[in-house]
């Protein structure tokens, strides 16, 4: 069974002469199949702690293990292949190429993983029939709504079938029914396959239909009413 366990991380940034820490021994255990709102002001270290559980960026002090791997003792060719096949991104501004249709923004994965061919083509194919866009295939980001767009964002990122989903604020842009069906299809897709799934939001309705709820304040995770 997948677990995540985050231990006692720590991270602080350069501040003129100062370091200003925005991580003080944050800890958070998870297993397959759960899910986690992480809330808390802007600028607490929300998206940070996100990036950290990512692998996108490393911790001053403390562990991360997802299986029982940590990642930051790989290189970074190995770190970045381990990234793309355990865990999925879903980013408040899509970070869609402009220029790639809808099939084949979802297929970017495969590019780095060296899995293009026909069976990643009917996971793209049952993918975008899941979140409704089945019919938008041959479409460019630009043709397409936001919150179409967060629902390709979405099918990119479960494409390799990650053990981790991280989603940070994906419903941010979007009005309230929109959100409302994006937040669905992430938590389906999550559920069908029992992947872990973390989300980063300001959005008390998408925070509720999580699992669990933890606030981070003052660099530290605290229990969320």
């Amino acid at each position: 069974m997948t677990q995540l366990i985050v231990e006692n991380v720590s991270k602080g940034f350069p501040n003129g002469e100062q370091s200003l820490t925005v991580l003080q021994e944050a800890s958070l255990q998870l297993a397959a199949g759960d899910s986690l709102a992480i809330v808390g002001p802007s600028g607490s270290g929300k998206t940070t702690l996100l990036q950290i559980i990512g692998a996108l960026d490393r911790p001053d002090s403390g562990t991360v293990q997802l299986d029982g791997e940590d990642p930051f003792s790989l290189s970074e060719n190995d770190l970045a292949a381990w990234r793309n096949q355990r865990i999925g991104f879903v980013f408040q501004d899509h970070h869609l190429l402009p220029q790639l249709t809808v099939m084949e923004n979802v297929l970017v994965p495969t590019l780095a993983g060296h899995s293009s061919g026909d069976a990643s083509q009917a996971r793209a194919t049952e993918l975008l029939n899941a979140v409704g866009l089945d019919q938008r295939c041959d479409h460019l980001p630009g043709q397409l709504s936001g919150g179409e767009r967060e629902r390709v964002a979405i099918a990119r990122a479960l494409l390799m079938k990650p053990k981790l989903i991280l989603a940070d604020e994906p419903t941010g842009n979007l009005d309230r029914r929109t959100a409302t069906a994006v937040t669905e299809v992430l938590q389906q897709l999550q559920r069908e396959q029992q992947a872990i799934l973390i989300c980063v939001t300001h959005s008390d309705s998408l925070a509720d239909a999580m699992d669990q709820k933890l606030e981070l304040l003052d660099g530290k995770l605290h229990a969320a009413t």
